[in-house]
């Protein structure tokens, strides 16, 4: 693949359409997007690595979950402008719990009406759900104030946003104080919703904050608050 590297046409596309199928059973996994250094990475650790356009970032197939992707075969199309990744999959492909992400049958040209295959109703892996919730935020932003409590808050701006999340915390606070463990719960989701809310605003992703959480990790909360002063 080194060599079918040189002749992606990385001078017209920054990201390449991946396809991912599974080795033992030919089916048609999930379509992702790989970029130079997310296919470099790839090829290094044989483990499937994209770029995420809602996150803009590289990112592992799995890396949260656990459900990653070895890499059996690469195989670059005709145009040198697609790639076909060929793996093992550990666990499951789509983050609602479902083997492929292509559980749904719609097909609106004979007439049929949208089906969802799934077995059962999937829940959203925990880890996802911050995520999940800030592209629906995302989404809401151009609906109508009057129908979209989401976005009736964007629409406040930066001031209306952060007022909102003083009172949750202050919410959050009180309940605490009573030691109510249901309010706190409930008080907590409506601060972190409203969190997400001035993230949107600002068009930063959950993911990014997560990432400074893990580099705190690596140090203590007094030797990173040292840090801050120094800066």
């Amino acid at each position: 693949m080194q060599d079918g590297f040189e002749r992606i046409e990385w001078e017209r596309y920054e990201l390449i359409p991946t396809i991912v199928q599974e080795y033992q059973t030919h089916k048609v996994l999930m379509l992702a997007y790989s970029s130079k250094q997310s296919l470099e990475l790839t090829l290094q650790t044989h483990l499937a690595h994209y770029f995420s356009r809602s996150k803009h970032r590289i990112w592992q197939k799995g890396e949260q979950s656990g459900h990653i992707q070895r890499i059996k075969e690469i195989r670059l199309d005709c145009d040198n402008d697609s790639l076909l990744f060929i793996v093992e999959q550990v666990g499951v492909a789509c983050h609602t719990g479902e083997k492929s992400c292509f559980f749904q049958s719609y097909l609106p040209t004979l007439g049929a009406q949208p089906t969802n295959l799934a077995s059962q109703p999937q829940k959203l892996p925990i880890y996802h759900i911050l995520d999940e919730l800030y592209h629906t935020i995302e989404q809401r932003r151009g609906e109508s104030v009057e129908r979209s409590y989401t976005a009736s808050l964007l629409a406040k701006g930066a001031n209306g946003v952060g007022k909102k999340i003083i009172e949750e915390a202050g919410e959050l606070s009180f309940a605490l104080k009573d030691g109510q463990k249901e309010e706190i719960i409930y008080e907590c989701a409506d601060l972190f919703y409203h969190i997400l809310v001035g993230l949107a605003l600002e068009h930063i992703s959950p993911e990014l904050v997560l990432q400074e959480l893990r580099r705190r990790t690596a140090q203590s909360g007094i030797d990173e608050k040292a840090s801050r002063k120094n800066k």
